[in-house]
């Protein structure tokens, strides 16, 4: 297959384009910085220095491209959404045959679409209807992608991402490393997590078998929920915190989605897929996910 991941250095897009390159595909990275553009030809993904909020550099690509990923982030990432779908669909009319196959468009949401709910268990096909004020939009551009005509629309969910660099967890990190862990929330909360590698199995999985799940929508987090209790004490002990660790009030609507506990019991990767992640949980490797976001930093 030829794929293209835009967000291709970002900490979901990455991971993502390295799976689709060690199982055998093309892969076409998009990214506005010349150094990363680097970074992505070493590990054997073709470079695109692009603008996100310019996609007219790939956008003939449409022509001979099965998978297109979109893993952006950031604060226009709204915008960004609706109008990286709509010019892929454009271009998929202006550029394919007619009797092509649909391109396939995976796009990135996320769990807290969920909302927060502490008693109730959710899974992929739970209708939304409280999600987090930051992402209230997401589930109107989730029916997006998956009503698309031209399109082969697919949605992942990914839960509170871990390993490597971190993800969101860095500035739980840098709490610790600075001495004290505090974090965003109120007690008896719990977490979704999933690990980035576990996560990128997950997108070459619905990329090769895209075909027979177009209009699908996954829920990606690990088999179990996790106290953010129990992270946040092992954390003190595993960094050198001084204890205990605090619970501090969200100022903004990023820190309050950050408090959301959604107990997401996914299906459908696992039945449609074979879907299984390996990597050890939060707190049961939380030493060894903390120490490699030290190293991630030069720490």
């Amino acid at each position: 297959m030829k794929v293209l991941i835009i967000g291709a250095t970002g900490f979901i897009g990455l991971p993502v384009a390295q799976a689709f390159v060690r199982a055998g595909h093309i892969v076409y990275g998009v990214t506005r910085s010349a150094s990363k553009a680097k970074q992505l030809a070493a590990e054997e993904i073709i470079p695109i220095i692009a603008e996100t909020t310019d996609p007219s550099p790939w956008l003939p690509l449409i022509a001979t491209l099965d998978v297109v990923i979109e893993a952006v982030g950031g604060m226009e990432v709204r915008v960004l959404s609706q109008k990286l779908l709509e010019a892929t669909a454009e271009a998929a009319k202006q550029y394919r045959p007619p009797h092509a196959p649909k391109v396939t468009y995976i796009y990135t949401s996320g769990t807290w679409v969920h909302g927060d709910n502490r008693k109730e268990i959710v899974a992929d096909t739970t209708p939304l209807t409280s999600p987090a004020e930051l992402v209230a939009w997401r589930p109107e551009q989730e029916q997006r992608v998956v009503a698309q005509t031209t399109l082969n629309g697919i949605v992942i969910r990914p839960g509170l991402l871990y390993g490597r660099s971190a993800s969101l967890l860095g500035l739980l990190f840098k709490n610790a490393y600075e001495g004290k862990v505090k974090w965003y929330g109120t007690p008896g909360g719990r977490y979704t997590p999933i690990h980035c590698d576990d996560l990128a199995e997950l997108y070459l999985l619905v990329g090769e078998k895209s075909s027979l799940i177009g209009g699908k929508i996954f829920d990606a987090v690990n088999d179990f929920t996790e106290s953010v209790d129990d992270i946040l004490q092992k954390l003190v002990e595993v960094s050198g915190a001084k204890g205990p660790y605090e619970y501090i009030a969200p100022s903004n609507l990023f820190e309050v989605a950050i408090t959301t506990t959604s107990l997401v019991r996914p299906y459908l990767a696992r039945t449609l897929l074979g879907w299984q992640p390996r990597k050890a949980g939060l707190v049961d490797n939380l030493e060894i996910y903390y120490n490699a976001w030290k190293a991630s930093e030069g720490l």
